[in-house]
């Protein structure tokens, strides 16, 4: 009985230790995605901010409640910090109280999303269609029409001001 016992606490501190180590990456499944706008790493670092690099780049996440663009309510688009594409419409953009700008929608053909299992559980990612970099995630908890909620790292997307489509 302590054998057993000794032998499942070891096991599960082991266990606990490489998670904290080395996370809970999940695999992922099929060939990776190519994207029309492709840089060297070198180029990205050249090109980005360190925390736009970071975020866009390798999957990093901002503080929640630092990006200015929580606070930007004015007409516009906001597009990707990495090649600039339009991403979302600040028609869709609303105040999810989790300080991060959020969306209920892209703009047509601006991202893409795959699962993420980097924190043991499964999410949506979103990317960008044209260059890959990592926006931030999406969630089923958001306002209607969608019921989405596109929750965005401020520091992959640039604002600019002006009149919006549609």
């Amino acid at each position: 009985m302590i054998q057993n016992r000794r032998a499942f606490l070891t096991i599960a501190g082991s266990s606990a230790a490489a998670v904290a180590l080395f996370g809970c990456r999940g695999a992922t499944a099929g060939a990776p995605e190519t994207f029309e706008y492709r840089l060297t790493d070198a180029e990205w670092k050249a090109k980005l901010s360190p925390a736009a690099y970071q975020t866009l780049r390798h999957e990093s996440t901002e503080r929640p409640g630092s990006s200015s663009l929580n606070n930007e309510h004015r007409a516009g688009i906001f597009s990707c910090a990495g090649c600039a594409l339009p991403l979302y419409s600040s028609k869709t953009k609303f105040d999810s109280g989790t300080g991060w700008p959020s969306f209920w929608q892209p703009l047509a053909n601006a991202v893409r999303t795959r699962k993420d299992s980097t924190l043991g559980f499964t999410r949506t990612e979103v990317h960008c269609r044209r260059c890959g970099g990592h926006l931030g995630h999406v969630f089923e908890d958001g306002p209607p029409p969608t019921g989405k909620r596109y929750c965005m790292n401020g520091v992959a997307m640039a604002f600019t001001l002006g009149k919006v489509p549609g």
